[in-house]
């Protein structure tokens, strides 16, 4: 099932979402075993058992995310049976991959496009940045992330053996060359008109720095739980990455993050967002 659905240009996992009369968005267990290959649900249902403890142990809802119900299965001859199953949220899907038999590529690709949706996901439910109204506060806000995360990102290469600037440049390059189908850091900089001194993350919009931020972030954690070792394998995973988060926006319909528009630099942001916070402080002094 999964060969067969990969032939289309949809992502296998969007295909078989499926949406309730609220909106909400959930995947059924059965339909989701047979695309992430186990032949016998009984050995998926193990699966299904971890990642209700993984839900647990993050202090989530289980029956928010994995829901119990009964299901009419089709066992051949056109006869169907009533079988028991599951709804799962997302989140109960990313836990699922992440928990499955990591030896099989339709696994691999789970465990990448369910981080990235995740991810994009609990952006869009963040309490600040949901009261963010105009792209240039978005900017501010996922440009601030994106320092972040590339601090912890850089102590992950560290630890991974990419120690020396240049070895870390050439790190970031291949995370760059994934996600931006093959382009490195000069490269963008030539297809975007900007200068050597300009910084690329300085002049993204909201929508491109958000795909950095799930480059950075995903690969931070994939060197960490894998416990990824040379300086070789570190840059590899960084551009597999990069290349899986590419193809998750293709998959999206998204615009390829080398042919968004420039935006104007941050830093002019920045300084205007410090002047008014400012004003604003030295308003109340005077009060």
């Amino acid at each position: 099932m999964a060969k067969e659905l990969s032939k289309n240009t949809a992502s296998i996992f969007e295909q078989i979402k499926q949406t309730d009369e609220k909106g909400n968005e959930y995947w059924m267990a059965r339909q989701l075993s047979k695309v992430l290959e186990y032949a016998d649900f009984r050995n998926f249902t193990s699966v299904i058992t971890k990642a209700k403890e993984a839900c647990k142990n993050s202090s989530q809802p289980v029956d928010n995310h994995i829901v119990e119900f009964n299901e009419m299965v089709y066992i051949g001859s056109g006869a169907v049976r009533e079988m028991s199953s599951y709804k799962l949220s997302r989140y109960a899907c990313y836990l699922i991959v992440q928990n499955a038999d990591p030896s099989k590529e339709v696994v691999a690709l789970g465990q990448t496009y369910f981080a990235v949706q995740t991810r994009l996901q609990e952006i869009r439910q963040m309490d600040e940045y949901n009261r963010l109204s105009t792209e240039n506060d978005k900017r501010l806000f996922l440009r601030n992330e994106m320092a972040k995360h590339n601090i912890q990102l850089a102590a992950a290469a560290k630890d991974a053996g990419v120690i020396e600037p240049l070895d870390y440049a050439i790190f970031q390059n291949h995370g760059y060359m994934g996600l931006y189908g093959g382009l490195d850091a000069k490269a963008i900089h030539k297809k975007k008109g900007l200068k050597k001194s300009q910084q690329i993350l300085d002049h993204m919009g909201s929508t491109e720095l958000a795909a950095n931020l799930f480059r950075a972030t995903q690969t931070e954690e994939k060197l960490r739980r894998e416990n990824t070792k040379g300086k070789q394998k570190a840059n590899q995973t960084h551009y597999e990455v990069g290349k899986k988060v590419r193809k998750t926006i293709q998959e999206l319909g998204g615009n390829m993050p080398e042919n968004l528009p420039v935006a104007d630099s941050i830093k002019k942001l920045e300084n205007t967002h410090q002047t008014k916070k400012l004003k604003s402080k030295k308003k109340d002094n005077n009060e």
